[in-house]
């Protein structure tokens, strides 16, 4: 059934990962859209096929023998649009995260400036940051060419100077960005993204044409007060495209069929967060999502529409044992509740690097897996949503030096690490500890993967990624958390809650500094949940003492109370025991 808001009955959404390709399909039920089913296949973008193209026919092929439908004719090729006995799909859109980095330079002016919004720049992509030249760097000219080509850049970002600003000092970058490109070979030589003073660009056009590929964004430091990545962000998703297609093989292929630009997986995540942030979102707070991958982990915070995107170069697969890197062993062993040797936990984390699709088979191996994990979710929002990634809009939150330093409402979170948990509470805990959440939100798990898809979809029909959003129970409402900042001791109250059920029925807690507490609420069953702060506690809340409306998830309410950040005990045996003890509450 088509209406003037739905522009198409069936949608396929394809999303190649650097482990599993996955087929997604929506079609119109009843009037709405809703989710159908999904099929996965390994991606096939490395060796022996080095083409995506053979894990999108096979995950296909799965959908197929999942809904009995046939998406593929005769020729084996995806039937688009769909015809009159149902074979085919109308709309497809493609997203990848597939491929080996996309190696980076950024070369801008001030180091806490135009360079420092550069390299934000190129965190939104999958991509590794192989080179920094800044008018600071004291390394020679020469030295600095020679270390544009050693680098092997597949993109150089160029920005610099505010509107009408520095001219003479961005003109001195340009000519080292121009000599490196001649001296790389033409055929390897690196499209530039030119993001600085507009009053420049005639200049740059004119200096890098013949040498190399380049492209213009409009400034992404127009004041030294002002960032405004998004126009680049827009540009850069585009120069990627095309070293993608040269990179993967099929690539280009996916995106002739679809007659569309193959996303990246990350900028849909973060569309989908933004549109959120713009339409449904309380205005005090931002939109928070999170997404572990097997290569990279994904954070998206958006406030009002204004989004940060940055992709993390660690996951729960390949990008395992980049987190020994980044922070200690001893990080990780700290959320294990029982006792696991560290060489034991090392060769299990190698082990994961080299099979990235291999299961934990033990109790040992899925506490190793989830207390990784939350070291990634906490290195990769380190940075990433605190009151200055979105100006002065977030001034007077109250709660800033704390935890995420931000309000979120809601965090979204997706990945396979969460959402294949033996139960729910170890979903949460892992994202609570991670995350550690401030103020009171609402924690929803993209158990189907489904959250990029929707950002994929979102610019060509708006209708679909909020009905199956809000009407199908797609996304796991994990549950409402409230987490108190206060400075109290240990033990000391610091928080009075009522909660008051559709039935009249009340529970009553006085909470103590450190406690944590599970408030049953069954799912999908609203309350009124009143607050009172004790001792000078924050909740970010407007008005304090109001009755807040909150809807039951999978494990209810969650009141936790153990301190932003979190302090565990340095007694192995006490902090173990603990952990035990907040696992048992979140049921196990």
């Amino acid at each position: 059934m088509t209406t003037s808001l739905v522009d198409a009955d069936t949608l396929l959404a394809i999303d190649i990962g650097a482990v599993n390709t996955r087929a997604l399909l929506f079609d119109v039920v009843d009037g709405q859209y809703h989710f159908i089913a999904a099929g996965n296949a390994p991606t096939t973008a490395d060796a022996p096929y080095k083409d995506i193209s053979e894990g999108v026919r096979l995950a296909v092929e799965r959908l197929q023998e999942i809904t009995g439908r046939i998406f593929i004719g005769g020729d084996d090729h995806l039937v688009i649009p769909s015809k009159a006995d149902g074979t085919g799909v109308d709309v497809l859109v493609n997203m990848i995260s597939a491929g080996p980095a996309i190696n980076m330079v950024v070369v801008g002016l001030l180091t806490d400036v135009s360079l420092e919004s550069a390299q934000r720049l190129a965190s939104s992509t999958y991509s590794r940051l192989a080179e920094c030249i800044g008018l600071n760097d004291r390394r020679k000219s020469e030295t600095q060419i020679d270390a544009i080509i050693r680098a092997q850049p597949d993109v150089i970002i160029l920005a610099g100077g505010t509107e009408n600003g520095a001219t003479r000092s961005v003109s001195k970058l340009l000519e080292i960005v121009g000599l490196a490109c001649y001296l790389i070979p033409q055929e390897r030589r690196p499209t530039v993204l030119y993001a600085g003073n507009q009053a420049l660009a005639d200049k740059v056009k004119a200096s890098l044409e013949g040498i190399a590929p380049v492209q213009f964004a409009p400034n992404i430091r127009p004041s030294i007060e002002v960032e405004d990545l998004s126009p680049a962000q827009q540009t850069l998703g585009e120069i990627i495209e095309q070293v993608r297609d040269r990179q993967v093989g099929g690539a280009r292929a996916m995106g002739s069929l679809s007659g569309r630009k193959v996303l990246s997986t990350a900028q849909a995540f973060g569309r989908f967060v933004r549109f959120l942030s713009r339409n449904v979102n309380d205005a005090s707070k931002g939109v928070l999502g999170i997404d572990l991958g097997g290569t990279s982990t994904v954070v998206a915070a958006a406030f009002g529409g204004r989004l940060n995107l940055s992709v993390y170069r660690v996951g729960v697969g390949e990008g395992m044992t980049g987190l020994l890197a980044e922070g200690g062993l001893e990080e990780i062993t700290q959320w294990l509740p029982m006792h696991v040797p560290d060489g034991m936990v090392c060769d299990y984390l190698e082990h994961k690097a080299l099979f990235p699709a291999s299961l934990p088979v033990t109790g040992e191996e899925n506490a190793i897996e989830q207390a990784a994990a939350r070291q990634i979710i906490r290195f990769a929002v380190k940075n990433v949503v605190t009151p200055r990634s979105f100006g002065a809009s977030m001034s007077g939150s109250g709660l800033a030096g704390t935890g995420l330093n931000v309000p979120f409402e809601p965090i979204l979170a997706a990945g396979s690490i969460l959402t294949h948990a033996p139960t729910p509470g170890q979903s949460l805990m892992m994202l609570l500890d991670g995350l550690q959440p401030i103020g009171v939100t609402t924690l929803l798990l993209d158990q189907n993967g489904l959250i990029s898809a929707f950002g994929a979809v979102s610019d060509i029909n708006s209708l679909l990624p909020v009905q199956v959003f809000f009407g199908s129970g797609a996304v796991l409402n994990l549950g409402t958390v409230i987490s108190p900042v206060s400075e109290a001791r240990y033990g000391t109250p610091i928080l009075r809650v009522r909660l008051v059920r559709e039935d009249n029925s009340e529970t009553r807690l006085e909470v103590k500094q450190g406690a944590f507490h599970v408030l049953p609420l069954p799912r999908g069953q609203s309350a009124q949940l009143f607050l009172e702060p004790l001792n000078r506690t924050s909740l970010g809340l407007n008005r304090p003492g109001k009755g807040v409306k909150v809807v039951g998830g999978a494990l209810g309410a969650v009141i936790d109370a153990r301190g932003r950040p979190i302090s565990l005990p340095s007694d192995a045996p006490r902090r173990r025991e603990m952990i035990k003890k907040w696992l048992f509450a979140l049921g196990g």
